[in-house]
């Protein structure tokens, strides 16, 4: 009896559909279309965006510049998620629009963490002591 085969990531066809879902949002908020005081004074990125298998769900990390006001930047576009879903479902040909979820894009915090661990000065010894143990590769007379 053969196994399932286990999914090992997005298969190619979701990830070229995010793609797409993530211009189409980054157009729509660059263009200022969706008017609401909160976006309005916000440059919000959209670094990714990630689909069900179905492709019925959007799931779109999302950061306001600078990190600032995360919560009610998100607030504003949930209010709008409607809106933003109809514009996506315009500008990206697809048999059903995908329903929109908003979540922080964590990413930047977890590059961050990793270079505060990097800078920890255990990881310095560690590393200096790793060129310490490095044999020579000159001429040396």
């Amino acid at each position: 009896m053969a196994q399932k085969p286990t999914s090992t990531g997005p298969s190619q066809r979701q990830q070229r559909v995010a793609e797409l879902v993530r211009h189409a949002l980054a157009e729509v908020l660059q263009r200022g279309d969706i008017q609401d005081p909160v976006l309005g004074t916000h440059v919000v990125t959209v670094p990714e965006v990630r689909m069900s298998p179905d492709l019925k769900l959007a799931t779109a990390y999302v950061m306001p510049l600078g990190g600032l006001d995360e919560a009610p930047v998100i607030a504003a576009l949930e209010r709008h998620r409607k809106v933003l879903r109809q514009e996506v479902a315009r500008r990206v040909n697809l048999k059903f629009a995908p329903e929109l979820r908003f979540r922080r894009d964590e990413t930047f915090d977890e590059a961050a963490r990793i270079d505060k661990l990097l800078r920890d000065e255990r990881v310095q010894r560690d590393l200096d002591s790793g060129r310490d143990d490095e044999p020579e590769t000159g001429t040396g007379h």
